[in-house]
């Protein structure tokens, strides 16, 4: 295990804190953790300069394949007055959010609410009553915020300041799954109660420059199919597009909706399966069932006059999808290859494309 950004922005302010009281430089510094229990913390540097105290802490993350590792995580504090709150900012390399949906306001630094108590908690062991600024700053920030999920969140300029618990547990694909729910609940902030689901960033490209839908609008699943259907209705969006490469959501046509292929890897079979049903000779079946690839196998078929079979494929995903979540919500699904072209949707996706945005003239 390793610890978050907010343990390092909480450790590095009381090391500050305890080296502008008493002007001594000490190896670790002990924060207390939202749970009660106590965290101790190396310290990579910490002086007093004037009426700043400083302190900086490089960020582990143990085992969890985590970008800000190693990051270092920096504090500067000043006492203001004798007696007041504590004012936290974030300076270089800590971003700000310039978005709607998240768990802090449009125009502040995006350091979150628990390690924003942590860092409160973590000054009052040293300066019980005082007025306080306290400044977090990454300088590497900036740099490494374009490799998160941040530019996506409409959060810029830096890295956000984060954790729950203060201790970083290695990457769980429940862990993962949770950090694509912000994307959604910032949808539901702009307003959208028609949404765009889709693997990742083809589809995202798609969206937005084909069809010219907002990014807020726009999620990237992964291969979380079923969770994010189901954290949709949930939240009781409307209704919800599945958009994207068709040997991603041809599984969601047979009922699979952990897309991963070490989970369940049917592309071809469903493809033949409905191809049979649809009324293609045996003999075309064989061929398409000798294809690597769905995308080879699905343009074969177009160019054998079936294009209405994609169709049929499209309709079956939507319906199988508003069977998952007990028709909570309404889904249509538009059928892509790599380079973008549509090959298949239903009637569902299409009208609402078209009504809220735009539907490629070619198609």
């Amino acid at each position: 295990m390793g610890y978050t950004t907010g343990s390092c922005a909480a450790g590095a302010t009381k090391a500050a804190c305890l080296v502008l009281k008493d002007d001594q430089l000490k190896l670790t510094v002990e924060i207390p953790l939202p749970s009660g229990e106590r965290l101790n913390l190396p310290l990579k540097w910490a002086e007093k300069e004037s009426s700043w105290g400083k302190a900086g802490i490089i960020k582990d993350a143990g085992d969890d394949p985590d970008v800000t590792h190693g990051l270092e995580i920096q504090a500067f504090i000043r006492v203001l007055s004798d007696q007041g709150v504590i004012h936290i900012r974030g300076g270089k390399g800590v971003g700000v959010v310039t978005k709607k949906g998240l768990q802090v306001p449009v125009g502040e630094s995006a350091i979150n609410p628990v390690p924003q108590l942590m860092i409160r908690k973590a000054v009052r062991e040293v300066f019980p009553e005082e007025e306080i600024e306290v400044v977090i700053e990454v300088p590497e920030g900036e740099r490494i915020a374009q490799k998160t999920l941040n530019p996506r969140l409409g959060i810029v300029r830096g890295i956000s300041i984060l954790g729950t618990t203060g201790i970083v547990r290695p990457m769980s694909e429940e862990a993962f799954k949770n950090s694509i729910l912000p994307e959604l609940d910032q949808a539901i902030a702009y307003g959208h109660q028609t949404i765009i689901l889709t693997p990742g960033h083809y589809g995202f490209r798609t969206a937005t420059e084909q069809l010219r839908i907002p990014a807020e609008a726009v999620i990237q699943m992964s291969n979380f199919v079923g969770f994010l259907l189901e954290e949709a209705a949930y939240r009781k969006i409307e209704n919800v597009i599945l958009l994207g490469h068709i040997g991603k959501l041809i599984k969601v046509a047979g009922g699979i909706f952990h897309t991963h292929n070490h989970v369940a890897d049917a592309r071809m079979e469903i493809l033949v399966a409905h191809a049979a049903l649809h009324g293609v000779p045996l003999d075309q079946l064989k061929s398409i069932a000798e294809f690597p690839t769905a995308e080879g196998a699905a343009t074969e078929l177009i160019s054998w006059g079936e294009q209405s079979l994609m169709h049929e494929l499209a309709s079956l995903a939507s319906q199988r999808a508003m069977d998952h979540v007990q028709g909570r919500l309404k889904v249509g699904t538009v059928l892509t290859l790599l380079d973008g072209s549509f090959i298949g949707w239903d009637k569902a996706a299409h009208q609402w494309i078209q009504e809220r945005w735009k539907w490629p003239a070619k198609y």
